[in-house]
């Protein structure tokens, strides 16, 4: 969210960043509410002071008068309540600022590849997708999980539960033991102003799993990443700047109801409702970002140097970029079957846009307080990684070759075969 005080500093210079993202903002409204919103809240502390005043005087002779501003207060209350109401409404819904190393372009059309890493496989076979090899191999069932679950979902047995198990165990080793993330197993299920904390809420509550508890009670929803829990552990916090930078990572379960993306691969494994990831978050000073973005991009792509598999590094576009990010690169890895690439991990600095949502701060050098910035980043999605070792590890006879680095996460297994 962005800080009002900042905005009016220099609001014409907010509405020309703003324009880089390629939204429909009613700005001259947003300007009006602010006036507004000031207006009221000045009339109404002028009030209190008076009231204030007439109850110190003692003078019964102005009861009647105290009575009048009381019923005055309470009327610019409840306006000053509507026009807060319908001027946050807007804020809520405004999404981060590009940074200015981000080109700008309406969509993924106009992202910009930074560099390609790994080589490419040659198979002297026509290459099967991922849900041939995993049916074959009697591993994935998607007809079983659309019986048990609907459409979206899988699933994974025998040895390529192990492999999922075994990717998750691998990275999170990665990144704890090499990387310096701190691990954390989360809950699954946020509140809503923990949803609201990360941007996920009020503007992607299309795309949430709500759970249906209680009646009365706070409404709650399955997380669509552990970024929104894992981000929200410094919330309405002051922070002690010599714990920064705080660097999490967890492997969890994540629920999207993908509502956007109707038609869109619906076979296999690359868009599901449930799917396993393994996120990491940091919490830097807000002038750090940058630096912990290339840093965090790097342990992410470090992962896929380690598997042996194919990929590129691109830079988001203005147009294409997540609400709360203002800047992102994505890591797309090669998928034979397909002859290109796929997203396998997203990393993003925020900068400040969740802490101002979240209240999460820390004192700077000159004592002042300010807000943290924030970054997250898949590091990586396990079931796209399942899916790039199948397709780019496989034989003509629908056998998988084990990467090197896994198989001590896989009781030294070398291949995975058609029983």
């Amino acid at each position: 969210m962005h800080n009002l005080k900042e905005i009016r500093k220099d609001f014409d210079t907010f509405k020309k960043a703003l324009k880089k993202r390629n939204i429909d903002i009613d700005f001259s409204k947003l300007e009006k509410l602010d006036y507004q919103n000031r207006e009221l809240i000045q009339k109404k502390e002028n009030l209190e002071k008076e009231k204030k005043d007439i109850s110190k005087s003692k003078d019964k002779s102005l009861f009647e008068k105290s009575k009048k501003i009381s019923i005055e207060i309470e009327k610019l209350s409840e306006e000053q309540k509507t026009i807060k109401s319908e001027l946050d409404k807007i804020l809520f819904n405004i999404p981060n600022i590009p940074h200015p190393d981000v080109p700008i372009g309406i969509d993924e059309n106009n992202n910009i590849e930074v560099s390609k890493a790994g080589k490419i496989p040659t198979f002297d076979f026509k290459p099967k997708t991922h849900y041939e090899l995993g049916e074959n191999l009697k591993m994935l069932d998607f007809d079983l999980a659309t019986k048990t679950s609907g459409s979206r979902f899988v699933f994974v047995k025998d040895k390529l539960a192990l492999l999922e198990r075994a990717l998750s165990n691998f990275m999170l080793d990665t990144h704890i033991l090499k990387n310096g993330y701190k691990e954390i197993s989360p809950p699954l299920l946020a509140s809503t102003d923990t949803m609201f904390g990360t941007g996920q809420l009020p503007k992607f509550e299309n795309d949430q799993f709500e759970i249906k508890l209680e009646e009365g009670s706070d409404r709650k929803f399955l997380i669509p990443t552990a970024e929104v829990i894992l981000t929200n552990i410094v919330k309405d916090k002051i922070i002690d700047k010599k714990d920064l930078p705080m660097r999490f990572v967890a492997s969890t379960p994540c629920f999207r109801k993908e509502a956007g993306s109707y038609g869109k691969d619906t076979k296999g494994m690359i868009r599901q409702h449930q799917f396993y990831k393994v996120e990491m978050v940091s919490i830097v000073e807000q002038n750090k970002c940058n630096d912990e973005l290339e840093r965090m991009t790097n342990c992410a792509t470090n992962i896929l140097d380690l598997l042996e598999l194919p990929y590129r590094k691109v830079i988001l576009c203005s147009g294409d970029m997540g609400f709360s990010a203002e800047k992102t690169y994505d890591i797309e890895v090669w998928i034979p079957s397909e002859n290109r690439y796929r997203e396998i991990s997203s990393c993003s600095s925020c900068s400040t846009f969740q802490a101002v949502r979240m209240k999460s701060r820390y004192k700077n050098e000159k004592k002042e307080t300010v807000f943290a910035g924030t970054l997250n980043g898949s590091g990586l999605a396990i079931g796209r990684t399942l899916i790039a070792i199948l397709e780019n590890y496989q034989n003509k006879d629908g056998s998988i070759v084990i990467p090197k680095i896994l198989r001590p996460y896989m009781n030294n297994l070398e291949k995975i075969a058609i029983n």
